[in-house]
């Protein structure tokens, strides 16, 4: 029997506090994969200023899976300086081709590593790990992946570690190997914080806890809400701060990633195509013109809608806006559970966020990938590496598998 429609059939969560019940989940088939890609070096090229780059590459596995997938559902999560996703056997052999078409181009056109393979599920079931499954209602237009059971973090280490890499890597792209990046665009300017503040922040409950670990998480989330207040507020993408850009800079990394070939009168073409597309869109959402494909005075409003600015694989994932206060509140209930040896955490403060997006219906299916400025969830993650190094070196570490380095 295939399995080619378990995520596509999931039942939906309608509410995000709904992730921390087990019994919403279910676990993945054996015979599906676990697909990895992350930038390597991602800490250099961020502290050098790319950090713009390093979140379209990241877009960039995703994008390229989703568009051989077509209309078939596949679940996935955007972590900053990669992604993972899951396939099922009949897209592993165009997957991997198209990722590693996705990695030539980091390579040739960014000068990046983009590090990409897959891990079967029935090896992660060999050793006690599991990935499961629920699918979360955020808006008409985007359902999200959420993702517990550890495989996530076991299968990325299993990538990432020389003694195992070979085993999961992929390697020597066919000739004519190649990636359609079509629906992803790069066009908003970045978004300052309407508080001052934009927080990455990433939390890891302690492993092995079972229904404990649900209740430190459903704990953090309500503590959130209580310190920066409902979705609208705590979203970092705000419709009086979202403003498309239109000069070259802005549009270059989408320019040189989609554009015909690296030509300069193929980019100038691609670059033109997206400044009047940019500007009849502006032109559009001021006079808020309706069509019967869509209303686009409500464009902005369903974009933030379907963002991802929340999340959860294997850990819980947030960008958020507010200030300084409500930044201190919220660390210091962090650091007494962390030092109580309930959770470990990264963070990174910055002014403003990203957005990276997946257009495949203008006014329909879409998901906008949002992370926070100046590093985000890379620089959150190596916060929190170095915690739980602390950990290592006092012996008191309550972690089952480390968190994944960032390069």
């Amino acid at each position: 029997m295939t399995t080619e429609f378990f995520y596509a059939n999931l039942p939906l969560l309608e509410n995000f506090i709904d992730i921390t019940d087990s019994r919403n989940f279910e676990s993945v088939p054996r015979d599906w994969y676990v697909v990895i890609s992350d930038i390597i070096g991602s800490t250099q090229a961020i502290e050098s200023g790319r950090y713009k780059e390093v979140n379209l590459l990241g877009a960039c596995s995703i994008v390229a899976v989703l568009n051989i997938a077509g209309n078939l559902d596949i679940p996935f999560v955007f972590g900053g300086d990669g992604a993972t996703l899951l396939i099922p056997p009949s897209l592993f052999a165009p997957a991997r081709e198209a990722l590693l078409a996705t990695s030539q181009l980091a390579r040739e056109e960014f000068g990046m590593e983009l590090r990409v393979g897959a891990v079967p599920m029935s090896d992660v079931r060999v050793n006690d790990y599991d990935v499961k499954l629920a699918k979360l209602k955020v808006s008409e237009n985007y359902y999200q992946a959420i993702f517990t059971g550890d495989g996530l973090s076991y299968a990325t280490e299993l990538i990432k570690h020389p003694n195992t890499s070979n085993l999961y890597l992929y390697q020597n792209p066919t000739d004519n190997a190649k990636a359609d990046f079509s629906n992803l665009e790069c066009r908003w300017q970045d978004i300052p914080s309407k508080y001052g503040e934009t927080i990455s922040l990433i939390v890891k409950a302690t492993p092995n806890q079972g229904d404990l670990a649900n209740l430190t998480y459903r704990k953090i989330i309500e503590k959130i809400d209580t310190i920066y207040g409902s979705e609208e507020l705590l979203n970092p993408v705000d419709k009086n701060y979202l403003n498309l850009g239109f000069s070259y800079q802005k549009l270059s990394a989408e320019t040189r990633l989609c554009a015909q070939s690296s030509k300069l009168s193929h980019r100038m073409l691609y670059f033109l195509k997206i400044w009047f597309e940019n500007f009849l869109g502006w032109l559009l959402m001021r006079l808020k013109v309706k069509f019967p494909d869509g209303d686009w005075g409500a464009y902005k409003r369903n974009a933030i809608a379907a963002t991802d600015y929340r999340k959860f694989d294997d850990m819980l994932r947030m960008v958020i806006a507010g200030n300084e206060a409500q930044r201190k509140q919220l660390t210091d209930y962090l650091e007494k559970n962390y030092k109580q040896g309930k959770l470990v955490y990264g963070l990174h403060i910055s002014d403003r966020a990203l957005m990276t997006c997946l257009v495949f219906e203008r006014h329909g299916r879409q998901v906008h990938f949002v992370d926070g400025a100046d590093g985000g969830y890379a620089v959150a993650a190596k916060d929190m590496k170095d915690r739980l190094k602390e950990n290592a070196t006092d012996s008191k570490s309550a972690f089952r598998t480390p968190v994944n380095p960032d390069d």
